[in-house]
């Protein structure tokens, strides 16, 4: 198929100048990288509630849809639950389309010419991730450092098209700073007079000189927004964020970041920064309410001078909650390390982390448990302990289901995240948690529906598991969001329940 120049030869332009030995690799990376983002697409076009799909038929051949105007756009019956690249064309009028971003300019939808350039720049980067890996047979061995299983993790989020856009970054930057090249970052410290800044928590002393606060910054933030150089630097490790770093000695530290990556430019609001302390004491209590088998990693200082685009957040590491011979792991990075292959394992990751996440539910506090956020104890043979959450800033807490349960939270908790919608509180927590972690874990629906089989029936029958086992899955419809883009807040879609028999 004859492409016009695009982003992708961009790429192999930058690449040929900088790393030549990259540049056969990513060639060979494209098309997979195509597959990938285009399997996210349909699954998108196949169930989110875009207006100008008027009709989804299901045959034996695959799912038609119908267009708006008329036309009618062909492919492979959906799992909304995959992970592989199963889609490698979609037929648009009988017209074969293997690049999601040319299919997507193609339909002139609303907003799609702009998700177009976004959907190219996530194949162009995805393929750029891929080719920057070394064949190894590391999922064989376990990292010594926590930010080592963080940058296992090369093609972003799992269901979500732009899963690798990174618009503003040059093929440099993304190599200097993405964490699946494992690079070495140099963050910024910008001083700023104590006098001048909003702090929460304790900022520690290595990081204040006199009167004045060392706040970092990420290198990217420091040239094309702050437009400075700095004159102290830190060495730091991305983690799967990007803009979140583990520092020496292992604390981690949040840095703003004004880019669009996947959806969100990823700036810390002050309010962020002035509820980080309430946020971490209310963890606390949520911690303390799971037996053990839950942590909520501690915030440990934030700062900024009033504004999104100079601020950073200070937390502890993850792996301060491992015993002798445990690891905690990502979610996210399950997929990439070998793990006892059977069911049962699957099963009891299932087990542990709804029995978590609905009890905390049923007391009032949604996680957003994706599998960035979520992260698991593994003994030394790989058993599924206990589960750490980091980032509070997304849950949602319902003070009726609080008060019901004797739990008073701090003052200082932000007003956006409070709400007694249930139908909020649930989709905030299945849609991460199921729709997202746990389907993304077991990597197909029919493999998620033998893990949640195995586990729902033996937990407690709340109205909340009852919902889980007889409705439709919520998912962000992250496409639909990124076409409407003068609409705030979430969107959603509804999954087919793989516990629901589907009738055709």
């Amino acid at each position: 198929m004859d492409r016009p120049p695009t982003v992708e030869a961009e790429v192999a332009a930058e690449l040929a100048a900088l790393r030549p030995d990259l540049v056969a690799r990513f060639a060979a990376a494209l098309p997979g990288a195509r597959a990938a983002v285009l399997t996210r697409l349909w699954r998108a076009l196949a169930h989110e509630p875009l207006p100008w799909i008027t009709r989804r038929d299901r045959g034996g051949e695959g799912l038609t849809l119908l267009l708006a105007d008329g036309r009618r756009l062909h492919g492979p019956h959906p799992d909304p639950y995959a992970t592989a690249g199963y889609v490698t064309d979609v037929r648009l009028d009988g017209v074969a389309y293997d690049d999601p971003a040319r299919l997507t300019a193609e339909l002139a939808v609303p907003n799609g010419s702009g998700f177009a350039a976004e959907l190219g720049d996530s194949v162009a980067s995805l393929a750029l991730s891929r080719a920057g890996q070394e064949p190894s047979t590391h999922a064989e061995e376990w990292p010594v450092h926590d930010w080592e299983w963080e940058q296992r993790v090369v093609d972003g989020h799992p269901y979500h098209p732009t899963c690798r856009s990174r618009p503003g970054f040059s093929v440099a930057e993304q190599l200097a700073y993405g964490p699946e090249h494992r690079p070495v970052v140099r963050l910024g410290l910008v001083p700023v007079p104590a006098g001048e800044c909003l702090v929460s928590g304790v900022w520690p002393q290595e990081l204040r000189d006199g009167e004045r606060l060392w706040i970092p910054v990420h290198p990217w933030q420091a040239a094309h927004v702050l437009k400075r150089s700095c004159e102290r630097e830190l060495p730091a490790r991305p983690l799967m964020s990007l803009r979140t770093l583990a520092l020496p000695g292992g604390r981690h530290v949040k840095t703003s970041l004004s880019a669009r990556l996947t959806s969100s430019v990823r700036d810390i609001s002050v309010g962020s920064v002035a509820a980080s302390a309430a946020l971490s004491a209310f963890g606390e209590i949520l911690a303390a309410r799971t037996d053990g088998l839950l942590h909520v990693t501690r915030t440990l200082g934030a700062a900024t001078p009033d504004s999104p685009e100079l601020a950073a957040v200070l937390r502890e590491s993850p792996a301060v909650y491992a015993g002798p011979g445990e690891r905690v792991v990502p979610v996210a990075a399950l997929a990439t390390t070998r793990l006892p292959e059977s069911a049962a394992w699957t099963a009891e990751f299932a087990r542990l982390a709804l029995t978590v996440g609905l009890r905390l539910l049923e007391s009032g506090v949604a996680l957003e448990a994706h599998g960035q956020n979520l992260l698991v104890v593994l003994s030394a043979s790989g058993a599924p302990l206990r589960l750490v959450y980091r980032d509070l800033a997304d849950i949602r807490v319902g003070p009726s289901r609080l008060a019901r349960h004797g739990i008073t939270p701090p003052e200082g908790l932000p007003a956006r995240i409070l709400t007694d919608d249930e139908t909020a509180l649930r989709r905030k927590l299945f849609g991460s948690l199921v729709a997202g972690s746990l389907a993304a874990t077991t990597g197909d629906g029919t493999a998620l529906r033998t893990a949640l089989d195995a586990v729902v029936r033996d937990l407690p029958r709340t109205p909340d598991l009852v919902t889980l086992c007889e409705r439709p899955l919520p998912a962000k419809a992250l496409t639909l969001m990124r076409l409407s883009p003068g609409t705030a807040g979430d969107r959603w879609a509804e999954l087919p329940n793989p516990l629901v028999r589907q009738e055709n």
